[in-house]
């Protein structure tokens, strides 16, 4: 049995985030688990881990610098076997914990020189400055860690150079938790979107588009703005008017809210970010039986459209910067419920047999096992 630390300075403990599948996989396989957060909601256990709170921070820059202290301490405090970071502000605290015998692992979620990259309130040689400044510095710590874990095959394919000891763990959904839908006949005419409210995940193109409507769709959003400038000008427009704001919703009624639409958005800007990413709530509407209106990148456009979902077309591609194109797509779902409805089956099959957390929590296994 390993004594297992899980570290986390920007994120609050979460069921759904990938760190929390990994630290419950981990606990059910026999490790000891605790899980280091920085959120200011106190100690407690959950699902056999046990969360170390080691205080909120207030605002990003005391987050980067005092957070990051915090949490080292909590972890230097625990006397890990290993340990496993999951935000980059942490690695120096990781390279710090190796040398009192710890085995450190980053999990790289994002592919943050190509994130900094995208930044548009950065002026352009800014932008370039920072993503080389900290892809030297990401590439002299990580090649000395122990192991590094990613969320997607290319930003494996790009750590694999520096570490050899590089697995991607995917965060694809669990599909027993989306099992309770309607009946096709019994959904009412909306469709959904599930995550953070901004500019760059195209909530204002999703806005636009329900002005052009042509039938009697709602949209549903789960989630909450991150821009209250863009939110109150949004309310403001036509196309609110077809639209039910939710907020964010507790984990069993995202699932139910899925359950009863016709279809998920997920209509991401063209970002560096964005266009290798695998968003989960992608698969996610794939695993509630639901056809997917995703942003056309390549990527998604092979899963989406059939060619590696393994099962068949399971919605469709738009452009995500064209609300003409987004109305078009959620109007012939809505006018077309047995393709719909196909589309759904399509996408929940594909989940069951590949895009699931089974297959990558036995990667995760074996990536401990070898360590």
């Amino acid at each position: 049995m390993l004594n297992i630390a899980h570290l986390t300075s920007a994120h609050p403990r979460h069921d759904a985030r990938i760190f929390g599948k990994q630290c419950r996989t981990l606990a059910d396989h026999g490790h000891r688990v605790t899980l280091v957060v920085a959120d200011g909601r106190g100690d407690e256990d959950r699902h056999g881990i046990r969360i170390v709170d080691a205080g909120a921070a207030r605002g990003r820059l005391q987050r980067m610098m005092s957070a990051t202290t915090r949490v080292y301490r909590c972890a230097l405090a625990l006397a890990p076997d290993v340990v496993q970071l999951h935000d980059p502000e942490l690695l120096p605290a990781g390279l710090l914990l190796q040398r009192h015998g710890c085995k450190v692992i980053f999990d790289a979620h994002e592919d943050v020189p190509r994130q900094l990259l995208g930044k548009p309130y950065l002026p352009t040689w800014t932008r370039r400055a920072l993503a080389a400044t900290y892809a030297r510095f990401e590439h002299q710590a990580c090649r000395r860690l122990d192991g590094v874990i990613t969320a997607t095959p290319f930003i494996r394919e790009r750590f694999e150079r520096i570490n050899r000891a590089t697995v991607d763990i995917n965060n694809f959904p669990m599909p027993e938790e989306f099992g309770a839908d309607l009946a096709w006949a019994d959904k009412p005419l909306q469709v959904c979107y599930a995550g953070g409210l901004s500019a760059i995940r195209g909530i204002a193109e999703m806005v636009h588009a329900c002005e052009l409507l042509q039938t009697p769709v709602r949209l549903q959003l789960a989630g909450a703005f991150s821009e209250p400038a863009l939110a109150a000008q949004l309310r403001a427009r036509p196309g609110w008017r077809h639209i039910d704001a939710l907020g964010q919703l507790a984990r069993g009624d995202v699932a139910a809210l899925l359950g009863a639409s016709r279809a998920g958005l997920v209509t991401l800007h063209p970002t560096l970010n964005h266009l290798d990413a695998l968003p989960v709530k992608m698969f996610e509407y794939m695993a509630a039986g639901i056809p997917v209106i995703a942003s056309d990148f390549p990527r998604w456009r092979a899963i989406v459209e059939g060619g590696s979902a393994g099962g068949g077309a399971c919605g469709l591609c738009v452009d995500p910067c064209d609300p003409p194109a987004i109305a078009a797509a959620i109007d012939y779902l809505a006018g077309h419920p047995d393709i719909a409805r196909r589309m759904g089956d399509n996408g929940r099959r594909a989940v069951r047999t590949r895009y699931n957390w089974r297959s990558q929590s036995t990667k995760l296994i074996d990536f401990y096992d070898h360590l």
